[in-house]
């Protein structure tokens, strides 16, 4: 499974390595159905769907598990490089930032309809901004003069509270903060993550790439740990009870040649697990 289609990048790749078997591509963009639809490949089969719901597509699909699970997080170069779709800090553009478009909350609901206290625990979680609590009064305040409608409005308003020299920064991370609420994408990340013990067959591999360190710790928790919070759980023995094995001691991050010719491919995190079979022959024991 490639868990984010987006421009197809990634699917094409696999499916010139694959001998035989299928290939199941999701992405809730709209977009990204546009781009599938390029690729005649009788292995290949497009979902329309966020990769929270894996699961139950892959019963739909008659395939209960699957040899590997690729996921790329984050937001994809042709939804970017969309001026319209108001993810980027470089266009002017309605304030949308919706991977899913037929989704009720957009950026404009964000900043003009949530609570000064719900938008300082999103800048700051999410965006990691130091004066979030600052800038959400900054953006309350804005909008009762006037709906914060474009990203010109938002930047206008962001624009003194920036660090002198590094707005462009503080522009993204707010953006970041605004783009992960909208599209829940953290809570997304975890339901998808719960389901990989179940999914994954065993030998087979899960490979996650993230690109901030919110996503990041998510995984690498789950990987680590079977859980999101706190200590690994042992069982009588003493023998760690988690459903996942890490391929990588540490992250594989780009190479200065790598970044060179992506330079979005800097911040890029990749981690590979695959399911710790020691857990299940101990379940499996009845000791």
């Amino acid at each position: 499974m490639d868990l984010t289609f987006g421009g197809g990048g990634h699917t094409k790749e696999i499916l010139k390595r694959m001998q035989g078997g299928k290939l199941l591509a999701f992405d809730q963009d709209n977009d990204a159905r546009i781009n599938a639809e390029e690729i005649e490949d009788s292995s290949f089969r497009f979902i329309e769907a966020n990769f929270r719901h894996m699961k139950r597509f892959l019963k739909l699909y008659g395939s209960l598990q699957v040899d590997g699970i690729l996921a790329d997080l984050g937001i994809s170069s042709h939804q970017i490089d969309k001026a319209e779709r108001g993810f980027s800090t470089r266009f002017d553009a309605d304030l949308d930032m919706r991977m899913d478009r037929n989704a009720s909350v957009s950026a404009k609901t964000v900043l003009n309809t949530y609570p000064e206290k719900e938008l300082h625990k999103i800048l700051g979680m999410y965006g990691e901004i130091k004066n979030a609590k600052t800038v959400a009064a900054a953006i309350v305040s804005a909008r009762s003069n006037n709906k914060l409608e474009t990203i010109a409005d938002l930047k206008s308003v962001l624009q003194k509270h920036a660090p002198r020299g590094k707005e462009n920064k503080y522009f993204a991370q707010v953006f970041q903060a605004i783009r992960i609420e909208v599209n829940e994408e953290l809570q997304a990340l975890e339901e998808m993550l719960l389901q990989i013990p179940e999914v994954l067959k065993p030998g087979g591999r899960l490979v996650v790439m993230s690109y901030h360190s919110l996503e990041d710790r998510l995984v690498k928790n789950f990987i680590a740990k079977g859980k999101f919070h706190g200590e690994v759980e042992k069982d009588f023995y003493g023998n760690e009870l988690k459903p996942l094995k890490s391929i990588t001691r540490k992250p594989i991050e780009a190479s200065e040649e790598e970044i060179e010719r992506n330079k979005r491919a800097r911040s890029a995190k990749l981690r590979i697990a695959t399911l710790n079979v020691e857990v299940e022959s101990n379940e499996g024991t009845g000791d």
